[in-house]
């Protein structure tokens, strides 16, 4: 699937919308550099799942939950240098946990990342620097 989104607006209006094809222990994994609507997306997919909390990069705290029908972590995998340090903080405990995992930086960790994992790929527009093209492949959509 592939979108163009025209503002941030837009960008979390499509994570909203995609998070209804995902289901419990489905992983979503970001590619994209900084700046690219990672973030925002993530904020349309919590509310597309229900959470309410206010949704922020987890930078500084590698992964960030929030509650709903369907939890959400939102990981942020910048500072990891291996996927050693993800199973370190439990990675397999939030994978088995019933909850959606969004990654961002994915790359960081590919090799930890299960078979079936969901990759959002965002990148800057041609000609335009505020749009985005996002693109969802792999994994199992419900």
């Amino acid at each position: 699937m592939e979108y163009l989104s025209h503002s941030v607006s837009e960008t979390e209006e499509i994570g909203a919308r995609f998070a209804a094809t995902l289901r419990k222990g489905s992983v979503v994994a970001y590619r994209g550099g900084l700046g690219m609507g990672k973030t925002a997306f993530t904020r349309g997919l919590a509310r597309g799942l229900g959470c309410r909390s206010r949704v922020t990069s987890p930078t500084f705290t590698i992964v960030n939950e929030y509650s709903g029908p369907i939890p959400l972590f939102h990981f942020d995998m910048y500072r990891l240098q291996s996927s050693d340090a993800l199973f370190d903080i439990g990675w397999e405990d939030y994978l088995e946990r019933g909850g959606v995992c969004a990654v961002e930086w994915s790359e960081n960790v590919v090799d930890a990342l299960p078979e079936d994992t969901v990759f959002v790929t965002i990148t800057r527009h041609e000609t335009e620097d505020n749009w985005r093209m996002i693109t969802i492949t792999g994994g199992e959509i419900a």
